[in-house]
């Protein structure tokens, strides 16, 4: 099915009285595009280091909504041109100019599973559910995660560097504390690896769900894997369900000021001689999170590890 593209060039001022009329209508779905710089709080939960330039904000907007071709566009385009002459009364509308274009039906939900394949790291094999074992990799120590709506599939640099160096440090014994989980990738290949146990923290409640399918996805019991939606920085109730001088590893695999924060909280948690794996940090990040771990005399530096733009910095618990 092919659905029709409408894009209203307007102002930012007007985004949202015109997202409420397009609703009110009938019109489902729309996208709104502006200029405008996301809060600390908007960009709080989100996997992006350095979000992208979108050159100065200069109070345009595009508001696009899309018709089904068999409904009757005339008429509906009629009622959105209505709605924006009362609109016009209270807000400036801008240009208000309504360009036309074609797009595919097409699962927007599924359709980035076309390009999950299976992979490896070392030694490790990686694979959404619905992919089969390649022959040249049976053998190998399997992971099947599929992430949902929840970040982490293993394929991020990041991920990787963080998978490597669980394979360094995990033992029999190790208790295991996962800050922003996600997926539960690194906790899932951490209990893969033969850690005993895992605690995950992540701020996104879909991260619950996607940890519990997963860990059916790889026939590990849920008693194994603890997992609580909440701020392990700020929150005194997530500080205490995580408990204190306990763990032998700690892995974060987020952003570079959430490292910066934690690597203040984190000690707490681990015991003497414990190693917080980090990464998400960006290379033009390095600096800044080695002179925060730097200035802390709880934690020494072991490692720093490099894959692409990506860093990974490894610490010991003193």
């Amino acid at each position: 099915m092919k659905w029709k593209k409408f894009t209203l060039t307007t102002t930012v001022a007007a985004e949202d009285l015109i997202s409420s009329m397009l609703d009110e209508i009938g019109i489902e779905g729309i996208e709104i595009e502006d200029k405008v710089p996301l809060t600390e709080k908007e960009t709080k939960g989100m996997f992006i280091d350095i979000l992208p330039d979108l050159g100065p904000d200069d109070g345009t907007a595009r508001v696009s909504f899309y018709l089904d071709e068999e409904e009757n566009v005339e008429e509906m385009l009629a009622k959105v041109n209505e709605g924006l002459d009362e609109l016009a009364d209270f807000v400036d509308l801008g240009a208000r100019t309504i360009e036309a274009s074609e797009t595919e039906d097409k699962d927007w939900i599924n359709n980035w599973k076309q390009y999950f394949k299976p992979f490896t790291v070392d030694n490790i094999l990686i694979k959404p559910t619905w992919e089969e074992i390649p022959p040249e990799h049976e053998g190998k120590l399997l992971i099947q995660i599929d992430p949902g709506t929840a970040f982490g599939t293993g394929m991020h640099e990041t991920t990787q560097l963080c998978i490597r160096q669980l394979q360094k440090y995990v033992n029999e014994e190790s208790l295991v504390l996962d800050v922003g989980t996600g997926s539960g990738i690194l906790g899932i290949a951490a209990l893969k690896l033969g850690a005993k146990e895992v605690w995950g923290t992540d701020l996104d409640e879909n991260a619950i769900t996607a940890v519990g399918e997963n860990l059916a996805s790889n026939q590990i019991s849920p008693d194994r894997f603890h997992v609580l939606q909440g701020n392990i920085i700020d929150d005194p109730a997530v500080k205490d369900w995580a408990g204190y001088d306990k763990y032998d590893l700690v892995t974060a695999n987020i952003l570079a000021p959430v490292i910066i924060l934690l690597q203040k909280e984190i000690p707490v948690h681990l015991k003497k001689g414990g190693i917080f794996i980090t990464s998400g940090i960006i290379n033009t990040k390095e600096k800044e999170v080695l002179d925060a771990f730097a200035a802390n005399d709880q934690l020494e530096v072991v490692e720093v590890n490099h894959q692409g733009d990506w860093v990974n910095v490894t610490a010991r618990k003193r």
